[in-house]
C-alpha cells in the first residue's frame, strides 16, 4: 500500500508512472488528498477540545482546593459537552481512516522508472536467453513427447487418478516421480541454505489480514481457495506466511537483510483456464514451490534484487535447462510489484516458454501494511523493502527436464540431482 505522505508530496509524479500500468488514477489520489485534508482538519479540532478538556480538569481541581463548588458544577457542564463532541470527532476520524485505506488499496504499486511501457506480456522484454553449449540429447523436436506422454509411458505422474480423486489440477506422483519431486525441493532448499538463506516451514493457511498484508487481498482474492467456517486462505506461496512473520518489527539497518526460504505446496484455483494451457503440469490447482524473501534497507533493495536473479540463474543453470529471463512492463506487472523479472524454461515438446519463477522488488508496498521498519544509517526509522522470488516452481521445472532431457527409451537426470535421486536416469 502506498504511503500518505508518498502522495501527497508527489500526486503528479504518482498519477504519471501510474500510466506505465495503463491506469488513470487521477480521481482516486484527488479524493485521497481531499480526505487527507479533512483527517487533518479533524485532528486539530479534536486536538484543541482535548486540550481545552485538560485545562478545565486543572480548572475543577483548582476550584475544588479554593472550595469554589458553584464554579465547579457550570465546568463540569462544558466538561462533559467537551467529551461528547471528542467522541463525535473520534468517530470521525475513524471514518475518513476507513475511507482513505478503501482508497489506497485501489492503487497498486508505483512501477520502477527501468519498467517498460506496454499493456500485456507481449510487451515484455526479454533480457537474456540461455542454454548448454552441447547437448547428449540426440532427437529432433519433432519427435520429442510432451511431458504428459513421457509421465505415461514411464509410470511416474498420473493425471487420471489424481483427476478421480480431486478434480483436473491435481496430479498423483507416483514412483521415481515423486522421488523427483522430493529431490528437488531438497536441492532447492539447500542451494539456497548455501546462500544464507535460513529455512523455514510454515503454516499453509493464513487468515485475512496476512493475506492482506502481502498483497493477496483483495486482488488475487478469487484466485484463494477459501475455508469459509475458519475464515482461513490457503497459501498461493510460502511468500505470504513468511513475509507476515515479521508484521509489527522494527531492526536496526545493522541487522538486514533477512534472508528466508521456504518449501510449500501452493493453491491456487486458476478460476476460468482451461485447454492446452493447463495441460499436464502446466497450470496446476496443487503444486510444489521453493521460495526467498528478503527483507532489506531501503537503500540496497535493488542491488539485492540483482542478486536474487543471479542466484536463480545459476540455480536453472546448475539444471542445465533452457531458460530465458524477461523484465514485466507496467501492464503486466504484479499489483504489488516495483520491477519484476520473470524466469521461463523451454518447453521442447510444447514448443513454448513456461514461466518458473518470478523474482520481484516490492518496494515499501508490503512493508507498510505490515508495519515493518528499520532503524536506518541516518538513525531514522523508515519501512523496509521487502522482496521474493521463486526457487524454484517445481511442475515446469519436471515438465522441462523431461522434455529436455528425454531420450528414445530413457530419461537422463541433471547431475546436480543424482546424489538427491539416488538414480541418474528414468528407464522402461
Amino acid at each position: 500500500m502506498l504511503e500518505i505522505n508518498t502522495i501527497k508530496n508527489n500526486p503528479d509524479l504518482i498519477i504519471k508512472k501510474l500510466q506505465k500500468r495503463g491506469l488513470d488514477v487521477k480521481q482516486d489520489i484527488d479524493l485521497i488528498l481531499q480526505l487527507n485534508n479533512q483527517r487533518i482538519e479533524n485532528q486539530q479540532k479534536l486536538d484543541e477540545m482535548l486540550a481545552k478538556g485538560n485545562q478545565l480538569a486543572q480548572n475543577i481541581g483548582q476550584f475544588a482546593k479554593e472550595k469554589k463548588f458553584e464554579k465547579i458544577e457550570e465546568l463540569k457542564k462544558i466538561a462533559g459537552q467537551i467529551k461528547i463532541d471528542s467522541k463525535e470527532l473520534i468517530e470521525i476520524a475513524k471514518n475518513i481512516e476507513e475511507k482513505i485505506k478503501k482508497q489506497l488499496i485501489r492503487i497498486p504499486n508505483i512501477p520502477h522508472d527501468t519498467v517498460p511501457e506496454g499493456k500485456d506480456d507481449t510487451n515484455n522484454i526479454v533480457i537474456k536467453t540461455w542454454e548448454r553449449e552441447f547437448s547428449d540429447n540426440t532427437n529432433k523436436a519433432e519427435k520429442l513427447l510432451p511431458h504428459w506422454e513421457l509421465a505415461e509411458k514411464y509410470d511416474i505422474i498420473d493425471f487420471k487418478t489424481g483427476s478421480q480423486i480431486t478434480g483436473s489440477g491435481f496430479p498423483v506422483y507416483k514412483n521415481l516421480g515423486a522421488k523427483l519431486q522430493r529431490g528437488l525441493i531438497n536441492f532447492f532448499l539447500d542451494y539456497n541454505a548455501s546462500a544464507g538463506y535460513t529455512e523455514y516451514i510454515p503454516p499453509y493457511f493464513v487468515n485475512e489480514d496476512s493475506a492482506f498484508n502481502t498483497g493477496q487481498i483483495p486482488d488475487k482474492e478469487g484466485m484463494m481457495y477459501h475455508i469459509n467456517n475458519d475464515n482461513l486462505y490457503a497459501i498461493p506461496t510460502a511468500e505470504v506466511p513468511i513475509t507476515n512473520m515479521f508484521k509489527n518489527t522494527r531492526y536496526n539497518h545493522n541487522e538486514l537483510p533477512i534472508k528466508c526460504t521456504a518449501y510449500s505446496p501452493c493453491f491456487r484455483r486458476e478460476a476460468g483456464s482451461y485447454g492446452k494451457e493447463v495441460r499436464g503440469l502446466n497450470r496446476l490447482h496443487q503444486f510444489d514451490k521453493v521460495e526467498i524473501v528478503q527483507i532489506c534497507d531501503p537503500k540496497y533493495s535493488y542491488k539485492i534484487l540483482e542478486e536474487m536473479v543471479e542466484h536463480v540463474t545459476k540455480l536453472l543453470k546448475e539444471l542445465g535447462l533452457k531458460f530465458r529471463i524477461v523484465q514485466l512492463c507496467g501492464g503486466d506487472l504484479g499489483f504489488t510489484s516495483a520491477l519484476t523479472y520473470d524466469f521461463e524454461v523451454y518447453s521442447v515438446a510444447q514448443k513454448k516458454w513456461l514461466e518458473v519463477s518470478s523474482v520481484s522488488n516490492f518496494e515499501t508496498y508490503q512493508a507498510n501494511r505490515l508495519n515493518l521498519k528499520c532503524v536506518n544509517e541516518e538513525k531514522k526509522s523508515i519501512l523496509c523493502h521487502t522482496l521474493n522470488g521463486s526457487s524454484l516452481a517445481l511442475p515446469r521445472i519436471v515438465a522441462t527436464i523431461l522434455e529436455q532431457n528425454q531420450k528414445e527409451n530413457s530419461i537422463t537426470m541433471p547431475v546436480v540431482l543424482h546424489k538427491y535421486l539416488g538414480f541418474d536416469s528414468i528407464t522402461m
